[in-house]
C-alpha cells in the first residue's frame, strides 16, 4: 500500500478529545503515513506542537485562523512567530480570508495574513491558506506579494476555486489541495477544474473534522477518509490510486519537508 499523507486535519479539536489514540490507529491502517496538525489559535499552535512532539506521524503548523482574529489574546501573535522555529513545526497557518463569516473585519483579515506571509518568507515554512468567498481579493493580496517577493511557498487548503483561479495560484507557486467536498454530488464543476489539475502539484486533505467525503459525509472527518478524496482525484487525473497516493506524497514532502 503506498502511503498517503493528510496535509490538514485539526486534531486538536474537541471532537477528538476521547480517541484521538484511536483515530490515528485507523490513519495508519488506512495507509495515511502522514498528518499535518493545522493550527488556529496560539493555544491551538501549542496543542498542535504538543501532538506532534507525541506522535511521529504528525506534524504541526502555527497560525491564527482569519475568523479567530478578534478573539486572541494580545500577545497571540507574538507566541505564534516564536513557535514558528519549533523542529516539528512545517507550516504558518491557517490563515487567509473570509467573507462568509463576519467575526473578523476585512481590513484586519488581510492586515494579518499579510502578516502570516512574512512569517512563512522569513521561518522557511510553507504557508496554509483558507479562502472563502474571497477569491478577487485573494488574488490581490497574494499577486502583491509575489511581484514583490516572488514565488509563494503555500499550498490553497481546501481547494474550490475555478480553472482560473487554481491556474493563477499555481503560477505563483502555490499547490492545491483538495479536500471532501471533490466527492460531493453537486461538485461537478470542482471536479471539472481538478481534472485539469497537474499531478505534481496537488494534495490531498481532511480538514478533519469537518467535510467528511462520500461515502461517510454528515459524520465526523478523521484522516482515515482522506483516502476516498484520493480516490476520487485519481479518478479525475486518470492515475492509479497508487500513482496518486505516491504523488501527493511526494509533494507534501517537497513543500513541507517532512
Amino acid at each position: 500500500m503506498t502511503a498517503l499523507t493528510d496535509t490538514h486535519a485539526h486534531l486538536d479539536d474537541e471532537q477528538f478529545v476521547s480517541d484521538l489514540p484511536a483515530v490515528l490507529h485507523r490513519a495508519r491502517a488506512a495507509g495515511v503515513a502522514n498528518i499535518l496538525a493545522i493550527a488556529t489559535t496560539a493555544a491551538s499552535s501549542s496543542a498542535c506542537i504538543a501532538l506532534a512532539e507525541s506522535h511521529a506521524t504528525l506534524w504541526a503548523t502555527v497560525g491564527l485562523h482569519p475568523n479567530n482574529i478578534l478573539e486572541a489574546e494580545a500577545t497571540a501573535w507574538d507566541t505564534i512567530a516564536a513557535a514558528v522555529v519549533h523542529p516539528r513545526v512545517v507550516g504558518v497557518g491557517e490563515t487567509g480570508l473570509d467573507r462568509h463569516w463576519h467575526n473578523t473585519p476585512f481590513a484586519i483579515q488581510e492586515e494579518y495574513f499579510i502578516h502570516h506571509l512574512e512569517l512563512s518568507r522569513r521561518s522557511g515554512r510553507p504557508v496554509v491558506i483558507h479562502c472563502r468567498e474571497a477569491e478577487t481579493d485573494m488574488l490581490r493580496v497574494l499577486r502583491d506579494d509575489y511581484d514583490r517577493f516572488g514565488p509563494i511557498s503555500g499550498v490553497m487548503h481546501s481547494f474550490v476555486g475555478d480553472a482560473k483561479m487554481a491556474e493563477a495560484c499555481r503560477a505563483m507557486g502555490l499547490y492545491l489541495s483538495f479536500a471532501g467536498m471533490l466527492t460531493y454530488k453537486n461538485a461537478a464543476a470542482l471536479r471539472a477544474t481538478a481534472a485539469q489539475q497537474p499531478l505534481d502539484r496537488v494534495l490531498v486533505e481532511t480538514d478533519s473534522p469537518y467535510l467528511s467525503p462520500v461515502p461517510h459525509r454528515g459524520k465526523r472527518n478523521e484522516p482515515a477518509h482522506v483516502v476516498h478524496t484520493a480516490a476520487c482525484l485519481a479518478e479525475l487525473l486518470g492515475v492509479s490510486p497508487e500513482r496518486l497516493a505516491e504523488q501527493t506524497t511526494i509533494n507534501a514532502r517537497m513543500l513541507f519537508r517532512i
